[in-house]
């Protein structure tokens, strides 16, 4: 099945994650993503994305990792935050309003093509309300054994129903819808 295919604007859980289930290793390093897809593994996924709308840890450490390589071009970025910081960043919309808020100022952003949810601890809110259309993950041939999960203590159990799954080089991407 193709994003044309899915429908416009879908909700989306987007990560990389390491075969033990981690989405970041031991204080927070995801350098580890970076040894494996290449920005080309699977273009359809960028194309079909408009916006990202990113917890603040996860805004952090993309920061602290800011590297040419690490270079998104996802369209606007959105961060939703309890302490929106003293100065703008450029680039970078700050939200402090309720995740459901969010969620539609940031699809409204995305004009129509996917919103990316990225951060494990916003991802899971945004499960645990039914936010979410789809997860999708690319899972590298990495044991990190510690750090940061996949979902977040607490999340209960959110059903899902494989519609996808491919594999360039090294890095299986796997698709699923939630169902509602």
């Amino acid at each position: 099945m193709s994003d044309a295919d899915a429908g416009p604007g879908r909700v989306v859980v987007n990560r990389a994650m390491s075969l033990d289930g981690f989405v970041a290793g031991p204080d927070d390093a995801m350098d580890w993503i970076f040894e494996h897809p290449d920005n080309d593994t699977f273009p359809e996924v960028m194309q079909a994305t408009g916006a990202m709308l990113v917890g603040r840890g996860t805004h952090e450490v993309g920061k602290r990792m800011h590297t040419e390589e690490a270079e998104y071009e996802g369209g606007p970025v959105l961060v939703l935050t309890h302490r929106p910081p003293d100065e703008p960043e450029p680039g970078v919309t700050f939200l402090s309003c309720d995740l459901a808020e969010a969620v539609a100022t940031a699809r409204a952003a995305a004009g129509g093509k996917n919103l990316e949810i990225l951060g494990a601890d916003l991802a899971s809110q945004c499960l645990q309300q039914g936010l979410v259309d789809e997860v999708l993950v690319y899972v590298l041939p990495v044991l990190l054994g510690d750090g940061v999960r996949f979902s977040t203590s607490g999340l209960g159990r959110i059903d899902l129903e494989p519609f996808d799954n491919r594999q360039s080089g090294s890095v299986t991407m796997l698709r699923f819808h939630v169902r509602k």
